[in-house]
């Protein structure tokens, strides 16, 4: 039971790991490429994308630690 439990904690961190590396990459990709621009009215794409990298970069911080205390504390 504790290893199926361990794998699907282990799938989460990994999600979390991943959807910040694409939140990252897209804020790059806003902050170069949408400046002056309205995105689909929730302001600037360069604020978005300001937002979107430093959201990306905490969220694949945090899916590296939740991978490690997994790993360690043999849960996965």
């Amino acid at each position: 039971m504790a290893g199926k439990q361990g794998i699907g904690l282990a799938i989460i961190a990994f999600g979390v790991y991943i959807f910040g590396g694409i939140a990252t990459f897209g804020g790059l990709a806003l902050i170069f490429l949408m400046k002056n621009k309205d995105l689909f009215g929730w302001g600037e794409g360069r604020s978005i994308g300001y937002l979107s990298l430093c959201v990306g970069l905490c969220l694949s911080i945090l899916g590296v630690l939740l991978m490690r205390v997994f790993r360690n504390r043999g849960l996965s």
